[in-house]
């Protein structure tokens, strides 16, 4: 074991960076990899380059760096191998490499997008698949989070774009200051965001989702903006709802379509875990004018519905019947109650307890109440049902 002051000499922060550099242009695809060289010769050593040439060099560089290193039989930086390379091809013009810190912008620029300083969609890519694996080696849940800036098009029509740009710098600082340590996020599009939530379930998934949304909205109120600006979102589990890269995805977005593409008014339709059904509301009592006062006898009419509904019909929301034998389709899902498309021949009593598989929530058990029940063009029953306790 060495001695207090052996050993070779500690690297310095700027020979320390470029092992870091080397380590992460490995994982890199070619055309990012050659890009980036690019624009990195062109900042340290002011040559330009073009990308294949910028490959070539890397390579002959990182070449020349292992045949010093086994020559030598000691550790060679790779400042020096670089020097080497770029002077004997008569390249390099500039005497003195770039500095630590400029590296180190240059390395930022080239992973994080520039209107909001979130994490890009090129290190979402790597970061979901490292995750993931690490996942799957651990036995650990993953959570895969995409999120939209729901009606951020209309902002930009109605309010300009420079005010477009500041929602989005808001849900990125909104997204910084209330995700956890070990939580990752990204913009990986215009108006969308992803996060990465590493042994987390379901549950945790929306709670912590719920709690961006309503944070946002609370930042973005001040701005007094008559539009229902706010953040939509789908959540996708390993190993729940699967165990590749393609397949959480396609369930997050599927999820995401579910909400924000449901019915809506001004502002994102809330969703919450199934429960007790809200009290009924007295009706509001009208004022009368002066005299005496007459009865009137209300005309019947359609009851209106208390609820907005959020429609469930293109996903593969589901309830499961207390056998276990059984199940319906969840058609749609609101405060009060739930819609089923079930069998014409399946018997339930007026009421009965399913447990409801629906995307954005996790499995939950609930007691309803048969309300109404019509014949659907298919043949089968759509049954309106109420939670109850």
């Amino acid at each position: 074991m060495p001695q207090p002051g052996e050993g070779p000499p500690k690297p310095s922060a700027e020979d320390s960076f470029l092992d870091l550099l080397v380590e992460t242009l490995e994982g890199l695809d070619g055309v990012a990899r050659a890009r980036f060289l690019r624009q990195f010769f062109r900042t340290i050593a002011q040559i330009d380059l073009t990308e294949a040439e910028s490959s070539e060099y890397w390579t002959r560089i990182l070449h020349w760096r292992r045949e010093l290193a086994s020559s030598t039989g000691r550790n060679i930086s790779l400042r020096t191998a670089m020097v080497d390379v770029l002077s004997s091809s008569s390249s390099l013009r500039v005497p003195v490499l770039v500095e630590y810190d400029e590296f180190k912008k240059l390395q930022i620029n080239a992973a994080t997008d520039a209107l909001t300083g979130l994490y890009n969609r090129r290190l979402f890519d790597e970061y979901l698949d490292k995750e993931l694996n690490r996942a799957k080696r651990y036995g650990q849940q993953l959570a895969v989070v995409i999120l939209d800036l729901h009606k951020l098009k209309e902002v930009n029509d109605r309010f300009g774009h420079l005010q477009g740009d500041h929602v989005l710098q808001i849900a990125a600082t909104t997204l910084r200051t209330t995700l956890r340590a070990a939580d990752f996020a990204f913009r990986i599009g215009g108006d969308e965001f992803a996060l990465l939530l590493p042994e987390t379930d379901a549950e945790q998934a929306v709670t912590l989702c719920r709690r961006v949304r309503a944070e946002y909205e609370n930042q973005i109120r001040p701005l007094k903006m008559d539009v229902g600006v706010t953040l939509d979102f789908g959540v996708a589990v390993h190993p729940t709802d699967g165990d590749q890269k393609a397949a959480l995805l396609g369930v997050a977005d599927e999820r995401l379509y579910a909400l924000k593409h449901s019915t809506r008014t001004e502002r994102v339709v809330p969703i919450e875990p199934p429960g007790q059904a809200p009290a009924p509301q007295p009706p509001r009592a009208t004022p009368s004018p002066p005299g005496p006062t007459v009865v009137r006898e209300a005309p019947e009419r359609p009851e209106r519905r208390r609820w907005e509904r959020v429609s469930l019909g293109g996903t593969k929301a589901r309830a499961v019947f207390a056998d276990g034998q059984k199940t319906a389709k969840v058609l749609d899902l609101s405060y009060g109650g739930v819609a089923l498309l079930v069998d014409s021949d399946t018997e339930l009593p007026e009421q009965f307890n399913a447990v409801l598989h629906v995307p954005i929530l996790p499995p939950v058990r609930v007691m309803l109440r048969k309300v109404t029940s019509q014949r659907a063009e298919s043949g089968r029953l759509r049954l309106g049902c109420a939670f109850i306790s």
